[in-house]
């Protein structure tokens, strides 16, 4: 019989180990002596110690899952449990109770990693839901339309949560996307309708103003020109595609006639220009009809004058109260002159005039006379009183004088 301090082999060729527990069979040898049998089993024991070690290198030093490495320890444990190797199994199994323990405490921790990990994603998600809920109502089509697309990258990235927390959250913000793209659907499709309208209101006016690219009208044309202009601010833009090319027609239309009204006005300011020449001449020979000593023949002179500035036509509008207001200056005097003829030469007028300077020229004899009586009489206060009645009196009888001179008389 050989004996080893945890083990022995008896004369049969059985093989024990000692445990805490006692005595327990390893096995049976017959190939060889007690010696190898021991070495044997030895060897056994040493091949647990290194994977018992490489085990707990990998629990302590890898991301090895707890699953994985309960089912290799439970493995070794069968293993020793078995008692197929000498050598101290009570230290294995307790190295394998401790490492049963670092396991435990590593699924506890994983597990409150998790559960810390799905709060943060349930977190994470119901922002993700609250802002699509929040874009959806959003009128900026582009930006938000952008920012939905980043959020669904944003929730590909997260970690699912369980199913049903999931399930809703993911139903809320489908819907979320679902609703904002429903509502820009609506609103792009009222543009384009819009915008379809606007394109057949321009193509009338487009129209309207190609027919009146012609007109010679200028006034009234030019004036339905800023009609059209504003209806067609009025109208709003039409599609892209259109937009331009109707603008540039309509624009098109009423170059053509601002082009031929241009050229129209240019040739009629030049020739007005020159009428205004004409003109001054004229007007400074009517002024040389001044000062009038001849009155028949400053008539006849200003008539013939006028004639001819009737034919000349129109001058510049802004030249016009001037060159008119020096004619009508000359014309003026003309009647003027007639005028004073007139008076002087109007019997009725004369002895008017010729009765009203006698009425005053024996006034003022009267008063003279009574003066002359207050005087010698020493009535001072009465003298005064009619002299200057006297100088009223004498004041009008200087003017009539003067207006029967006008009469020749």
């Amino acid at each position: 019989m050989s004996s080893d301090p945890w083990g022995r082999v008896d004369e049969t060729g059985t093989v024990y180990v000692r445990t805490a527990d006692g005595e327990k069979v390893v096995g049976s040898w017959q190939a060889g002596s007690p010696e190898e049998a021991l070495a044997y089993f030895k060897r056994k024991y040493d091949g647990l110690v290194v994977e018992i070690g490489l085990l707990e290198r990998r629990v302590k030093t890898t991301d090895l899952s707890a699953k994985d490495a309960t089912t290799a320890v439970e493995h070794l444990r069968e293993q020793v449990d078995a008692h197929h190797a000498v050598g101290d199994l009570d230290a294995l199994r307790a190295r394998l109770d401790k490492l049963m323990e670092a396991v435990e405490e590593r699924r506890e921790e994983r597990k409150a990693r998790k559960a810390q990990q799905n709060e943060e994603a349930r977190g994470a998600k119901e922002e993700l839901v609250a802002e699509a809920e929040e874009l959806a109502q959003s009128e900026q089509w582009r930006a938000a339309g952008e920012r939905l697309r980043a959020l669904v990258d944003t929730w590909k990235g997260l970690p699912r949560l369980d199913r049903k927390t999931d399930d809703e959250l993911w139903h809320r913000f489908s819907h979320a996307r679902s609703a904002f793209s429903k509502r820009r659907k609506a609103h792009f499709a009222q543009l384009d309708a819009q915008r379809e309208e606007a394109r057949q209101r321009k193509e009338k006016l487009v129209a309207e103003a190609e027919a009146l690219s012609g007109s010679q009208d200028w006034g009234p044309t030019a004036a339905k020109y800023r009609e059209l202009m504003q209806e067609w601010k009025a109208a709003g833009r039409a599609q892209r595609e259109y937009e331009d090319d109707l603008w540039s027609r309509f624009r098109g239309a009423q170059d053509v006639f601002f082009q031929a009204r241009s050229e129209v006005f240019a040739e009629r300011d030049s020739e007005q220009r020159e009428n205004l020449t004409q003109k001054e001449e004229l007007a400074a020979e009517a002024e040389k009809l001044l000062p009038i000593t001849d009155l028949k023949a400053a008539r006849a002179g200003f008539r013939a004058l006028n004639e001819r500035w009737d034919a000349i036509g129109h001058v510049p509008r802004e030249a016009r109260p001037k060159i008119e207001g020096r004619m009508h200056a000359v014309e003026r005097a003309i009647q003027e002159a007639e005028e004073a003829e007139w008076r002087r030469t109007n019997p009725e007028a004369r002895a008017r005039a010729a009765g009203l300077t006698g009425q005053l020229q024996d006034a003022v004899d009267k008063l003279r006379g009574q003066i002359e009586k207050a005087r010698a009489a020493g009535n001072t206060a009465k003298a005064e009183k009619l002299e200057q009645e006297l100088a009223g009196r004498q004041m009008l009888l200087d003017q009539a004088l003067k207006g029967l001179e006008e009469f020749g008389g």
